[in-house]
């Protein structure tokens, strides 16, 4: 089973609508975009994508937080989902990349329960910058 997590907690995926590769995509899918791609691929397109869920193959591998952050300043409003490798630890930064919800596995969730989670929940308050700030 998938589990969502938002800032609310552990969720069932409530998407019901179809997925398709990047290389398959059509109007009106959400799109998987691996790690790899170039969001600039999906120029002109962003409107027609209701969803975009990008992948993590590794909790180590920061690649997704950047495709993220340029799928947002290239003005993209829709539903925006990390999945894959994302620990409790990255919630925060997912969620200021501009990541709506991760999607996590069922023995993820079972290591890393949903209290670690939501104790990163408030991401907007501890960041270093805030910190600095005072």
């Amino acid at each position: 089973m998938t589990i969502i997590v938002t800032d609310k907690g552990f969720t069932p995926d409530d998407w019901t609508g179809s997925i398709s590769a990047l290389e398959d995509a059509r109007t009106g899918y959400a799109i998987d975009l691996p790690s790899s791609a170039d969001p600039m691929e999906l120029a002109g397109r962003l409107a027609d994508i209701p969803m975009i869920r990008v992948d993590f193959p590794s909790f180590a591998d920061g690649r997704g937080f950047t495709i993220a952050r340029q799928l947002r300043l290239m003005g993209y409003k829709g539903r925006l989902r990390a999945r894959g490798h994302v620990i409790a630890d990255q919630y925060a930064m997912a969620r200021r990349a501009g990541f709506d919800e991760v999607e996590i596995a069922d023995d993820l969730a079972e290591r890393q329960p949903e209290d670690q989670w939501m104790f990163r929940a408030d991401w907007g308050a501890h960041d270093y910058q805030a910190r600095l700030r005072g």
